[in-house]
């Protein structure tokens, strides 16, 4: 159970300004300043998805699970004469558990693209899609050892911003609008819309390639984002990869120019790297430019196999796990966390920016189908927690959807979002340097 404690501290020290020496036992030894009650259970020593039983309890007008525990009479933690703090309840091994995304590698529901499912996942079934449980568990353990040591514990701030957002890319479709919106136009008689987004492409200059209408939004945030270019055109098993050829001089221009003014490179792994390491090397090469981060096409992170093929190519991190059937916190946890290593039982070098709101799921007609009214009012409280625990929200916002022949209302609900993240004093970063500070 060493490697569960150690994944679980780690990331509380980087939460936190912790005492220098931490005094924290994973079980009630009787000497140290705090002690984390250990599950008697055996789950963690078997290769099941799901633990048998789930307990409720409230923590501050909240109520979260507890997946080891089995029942919620005791209070949270108590102290004895000698000043010593015990936690009652294993909040390390239902934090582990989410964390490490231990039901994705074990469980063996997988969709059409390899995929963990949401409809599998805990945070489907008890509906906590939208509450990063192990930021309450790390939080009652932070007021544990308060009590223990007798002074405030406060939060580590990423450059002394309240919460940060990530304003990231994928730039799949740059050459399109004319095919996806023009013909579709043409079939129902518009024909000066065809002929307009027929004009644009031949010229150069489709509707879709827009990169620099996506800068001009940046701008006005005073933010500096993150592009995701996928260097492979190829089909992959009848599924589209990008519309472009990222060694066009063209499209080599742009990301240079991007860089250039601050912005992030990363690579968007083709269909199928996700477990291909040479292949994903290739890619990164393409974009001539020093890469440190990645973000899978069709989010398709295998749980087996990618956190080794990640940790092969020494990528700084990954930004790929997010359902893309709803909005929130796949891995329960509204801070970048280091990928968990499940065949050698240990930490992964490579960290993970969780991302917590893609375009796409809004209204596509596998997902969640909102209208753009009801858009904002939805994500708000997930907005409100990561608020709370001074984390990082990381949006996704494909260039198609800056335009008129994207998301219906793309480009307004963008601002809006973003709007609301200015109003809440968010401070805007590049994943890169997100990461940065954390390691």
């Amino acid at each position: 159970m060493n490697s569960i404690f150690e994944y679980v501290l780690f990331h509380f020290q980087r939460l936190y300004h912790v005492p220098s020496p931490l005094e924290v036992s994973y079980g009630q030894d009787g000497k140290s300043r705090t002690q984390v009650t250990a599950t008697s259970s055996t789950f963690f020593g078997r290769e099941l998805p799901h633990p048998v039983q789930t307990v409720w309890k409230e923590w501050q007008g909240t109520k979260i699970p507890l997946f080891f525990d089995e029942t919620p009479d005791e209070p949270w933690f108590t102290q004895n004469e000698q000043g010593q703090v015990v936690v009652h309840y294993d909040l390390v091994a239902s934090a582990f558990y989410l964390l490490s995304g231990w039901q994705e590698f074990y469980g063996k529901d997988r969709d059409e693209f390899n995929r963990f499912p949401y409809r599998a996942s805990q945070q489907n079934r008890h509906r906590f899609i939208t509450k990063p449980l192990v930021n309450y568990y790390l939080e009652i353990l932070k007021e544990a050892v308060e009590l223990a040591y007798g002074q405030e514990i406060k939060p580590r701030l990423l450059d002394g911003n309240a919460f940060v957002t990530c304003l990231t890319h994928d730039i799949d479709y740059c050459q399109s609008a004319w095919k996806v919106a023009g013909k579709p136009a043409l079939k129902k008689g518009n024909l000066s819309l065809f002929l307009k987004l027929a004009q644009q492409k031949i010229t150069g200059q489709d509707a879709w390639f827009n990169l620099s209408k996506v800068e001009q939004e940046l701008q006005k945030l005073n933010a500096q984002g993150t592009f995701f270019f996928l260097p492979e055109a190829k089909p992959f098993d009848g599924h589209p990869n990008a519309d472009y050829d990222v060694a066009d001089p063209k499209i080599l221009r742009e990301i240079k120019r991007l860089a250039a003014a601050g912005h992030e490179i990363g690579v968007h792994g083709s269909h199928g790297t996700g477990a291909k390491a040479r292949q994903l090397q290739t890619e990164v090469e393409k974009l001539l430019l020093p890469v440190t981060g990645n973000r899978f096409h069709y989010l398709r992170f295998d749980p087996v196999k990618t956190p080794a093929v990640l940790e092969e190519l020494g990528f700084a991190y990954d930004s790929t796990l997010g359902f893309p059937e709803h909005y929130g916190f796949r891995n329960s946890y509204c801070h970048p966390f280091r990928l968990f290593n499940f065949k050698n039982r240990s930490m992964s070098p490579t960290w993970e920016l969780p991302l917590n709101l893609m375009d796409v799921t809004l209204n596509h007609p596998k997902y969640m189908q909102l209208q753009p009214h009801e858009v904002l009012p939805a994500i708000t409280p997930m907005l409100e927690e990561i608020i709370h625990f001074h984390g990082v929200f990381t949006l996704l916002w494909h260039n198609e959807n800056f335009s008129l022949y994207g998301m219906g209302g793309g480009l307004h609900l963008f601002r809006e979002i973003t709007s609301f993240l200015q109003k809440r004093q968010s401070g805007f970063s590049t994943a890169q340097k997100v990461i940065s500070k954390m390691q």
